[in-house]
């Protein structure tokens, strides 16, 4: 089964769904990856979280509903999921600027969000440069952190949040003093010593690890820090161009949603589950990255 048939299988059974519950483990198994690296996939692709995607098409449904039929407000309200009228009231009229009651008048402007479907679009946009790499297993250690699929739970809810409190508490800087030198093999030395690793154990089917990490080598100091084996892979690797330091959610973000959107649905490899690097180069004044995406030939 290609890439684009996992996916749409994935969305029809997302749209089947909309008034019960959306299965993060059948998700995942229909989509043939993680349920984390499918929201990704759809938020990259479609620029907007599945979450988001899954209340609109809801409260969509809802107006709908509420237009052609004489269902009582708080039937729909628990038809597509909402504890009480009020929370649905809620979400709907900041969907649609009007109340559920509104709704119902004939005349009245409503939002409808169609369903999606994941096809290849030919655009001739710029190329895309990357390379084939395999590389023997590796270790590396670091500052972990599991986080929700969902981004929801205790603070910090998503790896962005995980960087700023290692810069702002000193951990960034007692993990670069402790790197040492990677392995020549693995990774080019002149690149910064902190980098990122995510997707790298099984942490449960709404969840998904993400660390700050270094790749151990001589003089490597561990003690302290989560270490983690890395097994052989073959490694589709996506580098960028120099950037300001200011542009790096940018950047990152565009060779993402390049990787998900154009190279992977083309391409003669596929994932193997979700594990990828954010490495990290450059000076005070410009910064580089790559994305290693571990990969296999179909």
């Amino acid at each position: 089964m290609d890439w684009l048939t996992r996916m749409n299988s994935a969305l029809a059974y997302v749209e089947d769904n909309l008034t019960g519950e959306i299965d993060h483990a059948t998700l995942a198994r229909i989509a043939c990856c993680s349920s984390h690296n499918f929201y990704r996939t759809f938020s990259y692709v479609t620029n907007v979280s599945l979450a988001e995607y899954i209340r609109r098409r809801r409260l969509t449904l809802a107006a709908l509903e509420l237009q052609n039929t004489g269902t009582k407000v708080i039937d729909v309200a628990l038809k597509f999921g909402y504890d009480s009228p009020v929370s649905f009231a809620r979400a709907f009229q900041a969907l649609h600027g009007v109340t559920p009651t509104a709704a119902r008048a004939g005349g009245v402007t409503l939002k409808a969000y169609p369903r999606l479907s994941f096809h290849i679009s030919i655009k001739g946009e710029k190329q895309m440069d990357y390379r084939i790499e395999s590389k023997e297993a590796f270790q590396v250690f670091g500052i972990e952190g599991v986080f929700k699929t969902d981004e929801s739970g205790p603070a910090p809810q998503k790896p962005s949040d995980l960087w700023d409190d290692c810069h702002a508490n000193g951990a960034y800087e007692k993990l670069a003093a402790a790197a040492g030198s990677p392995p020549q093999a693995i990774i080019n030395p002149e690149l910064c010593g902190v980098h990122a690793v995510c997707s790298y154990k099984d942490t449960g089917v709404d969840s998904f690890p993400y660390m700050l990490c270094a790749f151990r080598g001589n003089g490597s100091k561990v003690d302290g820090f989560t270490v983690v084996d890395i097994p052989s892979h073959t490694w589709a690797i996506f580098p960028s161009e120099r950037f300001a330091w200011g542009d790096i959610g940018t950047v990152i973000e565009g060779l993402y949603k390049r990787f998900f959107s154009e190279w992977l649905p083309t391409a003669d490899y596929e994932q193997v589950g979700s594990l990828d690097f954010e490495i990290y180069g450059g000076d005070e004044d410009f910064g580089y990255i790559e994305l290693w995406f571990a990969v296999r030939k179909k």
